[in-house]
């Protein structure tokens, strides 16, 4: 009754709550409780205590729960639960095991979280949480950022453990609370990041000046507090904190330094073997894209010709290649706009990275930020482990957005935010990542006219259009035609492992006879059909406009101006008969093979017998 008449006379009865136990008077505030140099009515070593017990097997043992009063000295006065026995006396030999144990974690997130838990299954530790250094990222929404000194670097919530003592069953294993992150040098935690000096409370009774949230406190019924830096060589690295339900032990500062210096060594140990995976990883990644590219690229070999738009796209390339310019290549199906490309990445400055190849026409549209981006563990039905996307395995490379014109229209802001900010998340994961990449994109489709018809984003296409490149179809330039052609010929006969065939020049008059709407990719798929055709035989090219009879091309101007003769039917006839003669004679009359006057008249030899039966042609005797 003294007990309660001394709560009385230093708190009003509005804020008062008296609950009996026994003969024992419980006393906590409802809200707030303001009281100035209010005695000591108890004590947490009070003698309250419970003989009812059971083995826990973590070094102690636990006891029902049972309430006793205790007053500080400073401005409140709340309730601490007694969660042990009155013999329990904490045990720390048992941690040097689980050190060995945690030391074999190769993984920060996995060893944060275990040694939490290691922590709080002590009986006497009702939270363990820790925090590491990092890059400030929620500084728009941390309410601590009117504090914050630096918004640079400050601590960053990792992993949290405990066991709430509270009805309300607070979830502890949460990080993403109110203190996730705390500014360095602000609070308890931030003091010790910041200066790596260890904060032991021993009592919050004793000295309940470090006690901010003390109704938080004697809900969860803390008595001590024990924080130390996680520090290895000097560096700080994070800070480890625990929240006792009794005073904090004599030997718990000194094992929780131990405990504290080891886990630095792990951390740093486990971010070591992080990035060596996460380089195998990416090498593992660079080289699948670029089996696939050696796989699928119909490589033109390098760029070949001498008209003037073939050297006005030269010039062109040398000019944007060693700048770090977004690049917008032009042109129809076929005509080598991906090795156009590929000169610019090899005459720029990150030539020794690599040039990650995507067609994003073949992406699944459902895939598409999976495929750019990469994804997490567990991101979606299917991914079953983290995968780095496009632009992380073309990081200090280049990117080619191959038919960028069939990116999804929703997305393409995605695109244009990593262009302009550098800036991408994974699929799954909220941490933003960084990336360092040059963008070429290629297109056979007007993206102008898309652009202003709205089927493409406009600012999207003049983020692209930085430097347009446009590559002339090859009926442009007919004049390469016959090099272009003798050069796919030797490339697949040695590919093929052919003899090198006679490429004459009634070859090439056909082939320059032909309009190939499929561009150069058409001329070198013909190139090599004819060679596989020929084996050891006269060189063959199945153009169907070409056997038809296509016309050649016009005639040159006379130098003084005059008109080329016109021909009548009989005139014609004759000139045909005079020149199948001379090639006749010019083979000694044989028409098959290498040299033979069916190769000369880029004629089949069953054409060529039949033209001559026709006209009447008959050998010499």
């Amino acid at each position: 009754m003294q007990t309660e008449a001394r709560l009385k006379s230093v708190l009003p009865p509005e804020q008062l709550q008296v609950l009996k136990v026994g003969s024992a008077v419980l006393s906590a505030p409802r809200l707030s409780v303001n009281v100035r140099n209010a005695p000591v009515v108890a004590s947490s070593h009070g003698a309250l205590r419970t003989a009812r017990t059971t083995n826990t097997g973590l070094g102690g043992t636990r006891s029902g729960r049972v309430p006793q009063a205790v007053a500080f000295r400073a401005a409140f006065l709340y309730t601490v639960t007694v969660l042990l026995s009155a013999d329990y006396k904490p045990e720390f030999e048992s941690l040097r095991d689980r050190l060995l144990e945690l030391a074999q974690i190769r993984h920060v997130d996995e060893l944060m979280q275990r040694v939490v838990t290691v922590l709080a299954e002590r009986p006497h530790i009702a939270l363990a949480r820790i925090w590491l250094v990092d890059q400030g990222d929620l500084c728009a929404s941390c309410h601590m950022a009117a504090r914050c000194p630096d918004r640079t670097r400050c601590l960053h919530l990792v992993a949290s453990a405990g066991s709430p003592g509270s009805d309300n069953r607070p979830d502890w294993s949460r990080v993403d609370g109110e203190f996730s992150r705390i500014p360095l040098g602000v609070g308890k935690v931030g003091r010790v990041g910041a200066s790596g000096e260890a904060i032991v409370v021993k009592d919050f009774a004793e000295d309940p000046s470090w006690l901010r949230r003390y109704q938080w406190a004697a809900r969860q019924h803390i008595s001590g507090l024990n924080i130390q830096p996680i520090k290895f060589k000097q560096e700080i690295l994070g800070v480890l904190g625990i929240f006792t339900t009794i005073p904090t032990p004599e030997e718990g500062p000194a094992w929780l330094r131990i405990f504290a210096d080891e886990i630095a060594g792990a951390i740093i140990n486990a971010r070591a073997f992080e990035e060596i995976e996460r380089l195998q990883a990416h090498l593992e990644l660079e080289n699948t894209y670029l089996r696939e590219e050696v796989r699928e690229a119909r490589a033109f070999g390098d760029i070949i010709g001498q008209t003037a738009s073939i050297q006005q796209l030269l010039r062109q390339i040398e000019l944007v290649a060693p700048t770090d310019a977004s690049v917008l290549i032009l042109g129809e199906s076929g005509t080598g706009k991906e090795l156009v490309a590929r000169e610019v990445h090899r005459l720029s400055r990150r030539a020794d990275r690599p040039l990650i190849r995507v067609n994003c026409a073949s992406v699944p549209r459902e895939l598409y930020e999976s495929e750019f981006f990469g994804h997490v563990k567990g991101a979606f039905t299917g991914a079953i482990k983290d995968r780095a996307g496009r632009f992380e395995a073309a990081h200090g490379g280049t990117l080619l957005l191959d038919e960028v014109g069939e990116v999804p229209f929703a997305l393409q802001s995605k695109f244009l935010r990593v262009l302009q900010e550098k800036q991408y998340e994974r699929v799954g994961e909220e941490k933003t990542r960084t990336v360092d990449v040059r963008i070429i994109a290629a297109s056979n489709r007007d993206l102008k006219k898309d652009a202003e018809e709205g089927r493409f984003r406009q600012d999207f296409y003049y983020r692209l259009n930085v430097f347009p490149i446009e590559v002339p179809p090859l009926r442009e330039r007919k004049e390469d035609i016959p090099v272009l052609a003798a050069h796919f010929l030797q490339q697949a006969a040695r590919r093929l492992r052919l003899p090198p065939p006679r490429f004459t020049e009634a070859h090439a008059r056909l082939l320059q006879s032909y309009d190939w709407p499929g561009n150069v990719r058409e001329l070198q798929n013909a190139t090599e059909r004819a060679l596989i055709l020929a084996q050891k035989g006269v060189l063959q090219f199945d153009l169907l406009q070409a056997e038809v009879g296509a016309p050649p091309p016009p005639p040159a101007p006379k130098p003084n101006g005059a008109e080329p003769p016109i021909l009548t039917e009989l005139e014609w006839r004759q000139r045909e008969r005079e020149n199948m003669q001379a090639a006749l004679v010019k083979s000694g009359w044989r028409i098959h093979g290498e040299g033979g006057a069916a190769e000369l008249l880029g004629l089949k030899p069953t054409t060529l017998i039949s033209r001559i039966k026709k006209l009447g042609l008959k050998r010499p005797g």
